[in-house]
């Protein structure tokens, strides 16, 4: 007797609702496990995607937001210079900046320098500022280079001691002349600039930072950070991408060494980087904790399950029985068809399936309208767009699908929403379309939309012509259509990419030719002159030498800078690689180039970059040419400025050397 139970039970398992019950106990753990690892591999990408996609929003945000207040106190300080004027009386400046001190409001000081770097006015007066001499420092030497405005390195305040960063503008007289600078002190622990950075909160650990180009920490929630030093960028190749002009986002190790995600924006006008950055532990935690409750919940549920399930097999297998006996007298011939009494729809079907097989193809061919219905719904579920269009070229259905993407609905009439179609596009689609509805090709087009919320789209279309089987006749297209915005703004960056130097952000060698390459296509047909400057750095080896190669990129991206700004908006400046540069110049004189070429030689050095208390310059030795008619290609104007170039090195450098041809001396030709 003791036996005899657990007997039964192993031998209930035996039959078929034993089996059944076990199979279905056994395939739901076996889903839900799988359901449970899919839902975190998904539920993992999606949650990275949510938080990179936030964190990117939040930098963009937080860089537009800096690059404003940027804005806003250098124009505060252009205005203050234009009511001061280029007077260096230290009584009448004091009285000037009392009377403006609206911006403090924006500035924790203000002070105005004369020419030679000497502190004329404070505001408010801090004792032993007034006549001090900042003639070497940084931002003064980089204000009367570049006459442009400028934010200074974060420096420790004498009186304060707090860590702040000087916005200067500089003062140009009457003449275009270098006249001093009017600048604003930022404390960087209490100023206002940084006050949004301080509200954002990215969970418990997640936190945004400023650093500059060089590698000095501006604001971090750890107070004790800034105007620190990063020691070692190799940890984290993200930020030291992001230290030489990168900006975008991807998960790689934190300085505590754990992975993260991480987002950065590069603020252009003061040459700060902005980072966002969230622990990869921290992003999963409410995913983790919601599978975990999920499993758990499941678990019980198929135990709280098995004796339902016992019942309902019970229940659902009684019929078998009698279906079996059924089918078995229509094998004998003495019944023709199974009638078989069972509210269960899976048991009718199977019993039907002799009877109804004739049925159902009459069916089928006599109800053409629930076909169409049937094929309605196909494309109501598709997710691609389609579409339908009779032999007059209408569109008579568009799929949900297709109308999401395009933002309309089915009421409104295709004359309406085709105004939306780009009015470059237009007319060339309707005409394919007119030309594969007479001729029975397909229409395959991409073409500009313009969305509801003005946003353009990319559309890929293709439409297959539906031809009856006699006679060749049209019935209409039957259409797909895909959305590939993202991919052609990825084709053009990718071509953007392709053709630029991602240190300067100027033309690559690559680039720089093709625009040769038309310059001189111009030329030969309409005799366009066009010139040629080439330059290499004299004197750059000792800045990669004893400072590095960030050093040395440093000044790379200063003099890309400082070369952009000297030509025109027409002209195209290359890196050619390592420290060599090119200038074309399209519609220019050969006498205009060499004064352009004398501006960049002179404009060049004066700049300057510093490490360890030594201040590294370059000169140029800048070969100028220009297309001649006895040039065969491009390649004769490159090597003429080449030469010109190396002889401009063998007159001892940061000299300027122009050639017409390699035979004859150009000086000559200008004395």
């Amino acid at each position: 007797m003791p036996l005899s139970y657990p007997l039964k039970k192993i031998r209930s398992f035996r039959t078929l609702k034993g089996r059944l019950l076990l199979g279905l106990l056994g395939t739901l753990l076996l889903l839900v496990a799988l359901l449970l690892s899919l839902a975190w591999q998904v539920g993992k990408t999606m949650v990275l995607e949510t938080n990179m996609t936030h964190l990117r929003y939040e930098a963009r945000l937080l860089a537009d937001e800096v690059t404003q207040q940027i804005e806003l106190r250098f124009d505060a300080l252009q205005r203050l210079d234009a009511i001061i004027g280029y007077s260096d009386d230290p009584d009448w400046l004091s009285y000037e900046l009392r009377h403006n001190d609206t911006l403090m409001a924006w500035f924790d000081g203000i002070i105005v320098a004369d020419r030679d770097g000497t502190i004329l006015a404070d505001w408010p007066s801090v004792i032993g500022r007034a006549g001090l001499e900042v003639a070497n420092t940084e931002h003064f030497k980089m204000l009367r280079g570049t006459r442009q405005p400028y934010i200074s390195e974060p420096f420790i305040g004498r009186a304060s001691r707090a860590p702040m960063v000087l916005v200067s503008v500089p003062r140009i007289d009457d003449e275009g002349e270098f006249a001093g600078v009017v600048g604003g002190v930022l404390t960087l622990d209490t100023g206002g600039l940084f006050n949004r950075l301080a509200k954002v909160r990215l969970g418990e650990q997640g936190y945004a930072g400023v650093i500059t180009a060089s590698g000095k920490v501006l604001f971090h929630p750890n107070s004790a950070l800034i105007n620190t030093s990063l020691e070692s960028k190799s940890i984290n190749p993200l930020l030291d991408m992001a230290l030489d002009g990168w900006q975008g986002d991807g998960v790689g190790k934190l300085f505590s060494e754990r992975m993260g995600l991480q987002s950065y924006t590069q603020v252009w006008p003061a040459d700060w980087i902005i980072g966002l950055y969230l622990p990869l532990e921290q992003s999963q935690l409410p995913l983790s904790g919601f599978i975990h409750k999920l499993g758990w919940m499941w678990l019980l549920l198929a135990i709280l399950m098995m004796p339902v399930l016992w019942f309902l097999l019970a229940r659902i297998l009684a019929p078998l029985k009698h279906l079996e006996t059924q089918i078995g007298e229509v094998g004998l011939g003495r019944r023709k068809r199974v009638n078989l009494a069972t509210a269960m729809q899976e048991l009718q079907q199977v019993a039907t399936t002799f009877n109804r097989v004739e049925e159902e193809r009459q069916t089928l061919v006599n109800h053409l309208q629930e076909r169409q219905a049937f094929l309605d719904s196909v494309l109501s579920a598709v997710p691609q767009g389609m579409f339908v269009a009779n032999f007059d070229g209408v569109i008579t259905y568009m799929n949900p699908a297709l109308l999401e993407m395009l933002g309309i609905t089915s009421a409104r009439p295709m004359e309406a929403w085709l105004k939306q179609v780009h009015p470059d596009d237009l007319g060339g689609a309707r005409d394919m379309w007119l030309y594969s509805l007479k001729n029975g090709s397909d229409f395959i087009r991409q073409m500009r939309f313009i969305h509801v919320d003005s946003e353009t789209l990319w559309l890929d279309i293709h439409a297959r012509v539906v031809m009856l089987t006699q006679g060749g006749h049209s019935l209409g297209l039957v259409g797909v259509v895909k959305d590939i915005t993202e991919r052609r703004q990825q084709e053009a960056l990718q071509r953007w990419e392709a053709e630029h130097d991602p240190l300067t952000g100027l033309l690559n060698r690559r680039g720089f030719e093709r625009r040769l390459e038309e310059a001189f296509a111009d030329f030969q047909k309409t005799s366009t002159p066009s010139a040629l400057l080439m330059f290499d750095l004299d004197h750059f080896k000792p800045i990669n030498d004893e400072g590095g190669h960030a050093l040395g990129d440093e000044m790379l991206r200063r003099i890309a800078q400082i070369v952009a700004w000297e030509v025109r908006r027409s002209d195209h400046v290359a890196r050619q690689g390592g420290d060599e540069f090119s200038v074309l110049l399209p519609s220019c004189t050969l006498g205009q180039a060499q004064i352009i070429a004398e501006s960049l030689r002179q404009a060049v050095s004066e700049i300057s970059v510093i490490h360890l208390d030594k201040e590294y310059r370059v000169t140029l030795s800048i070969g100028v040419t220009s297309f001649n008619d006895s040039d065969a290609s491009i390649e004769d104007a490159l090597s003429r400025a080449d030469a010109a170039s190396y002889e401009a090195k063998g007159r001892g450098r940061d000299s300027v050397v122009t050639k017409v041809s390699i035979e004859m001396d150009p000086m000559k030709l200008f004395d």
